[in-house]
């Protein structure tokens, strides 16, 4: 049995960029192949911990962008100016309105890269996952702008449902999974894209 070696090469590439995370690298495959993120954009993204993802969308959207992240942990200070970081539950609504305030406007992209603590217990695990991203996909009907993008990371158990509920919510959904994403892993990443009215 082959054992997670989490200091591969794509953990010491991010490393040696000075990236919070590996998540970083395949958030940068996303865009490259997606071209989710674009100048001056106003950006929120969920289960920011450590901040690899904002790293990554504060360098794409530029000085005159907005980034702004919210997660159970606290995340360390990013020295970019465009930046705002939370400390709280994204599904709670006084968090909800301090990151609308935050944003100012309503964002053109929102970013999950959200995964519960796993127990072990499949159902338990499953019921976890589903519940994340199914907040991930209500705060996208609250929050984006009508033209925006939901880049949300699921995993095979809950892939097949998620896929559906997405199709409900977007006109456009692809998924894709980011040739970074450690030998073992379920996870997959939904693009999805122009919400339906």
């Amino acid at each position: 049995m082959t054992t997670y070696n989490r200091q591969d090469s794509v953990y010491l590439q991010a490393k040696k960029e000075g990236l919070r995370s590996r998540a970083a690298i395949k958030l940068r495959e996303l865009d490259a192949k997606f071209h989710v993120f674009r100048r001056g954009q106003r950006v929120l993204d969920l289960g920011s911990w450590p901040g690899g993802w904002l790293q990554i969308a504060a360098q794409r959207v530029g000085p005159r962008g907005r980034v702004v992240g919210i997660d159970l942990q606290p995340v360390e200070a990013l020295p970019a100016g465009n930046v705002q970081i939370f400390t709280g539950d994204a599904g709670d609504p006084l968090m909800q309105e301090k990151l609308r305030e935050a944003l100012g406007e309503a964002p053109d992209l929102l970013l999950s890269d959200m995964a519960p603590k796993l127990s072990g217990v499949k159902a338990a695990d499953r019921a976890r996952h589903m519940a994340l991203a199914e907040l991930a996909v209500g705060v996208s009907r609250e929050f984006l702008a009508p033209q925006g993008k939901l880049v949300l990371k699921l995993f095979s158990a809950i892939e097949s449902e998620m896929t559906f509920e997405l199709k409900k919510t977007f006109k456009d959904v692809a998924k894709y999974r980011p040739q970074s994403t450690r030998k073992g892993s379920s996870e997959i990443y939904a693009i999805a894209g122009r919400c339906r009215d």
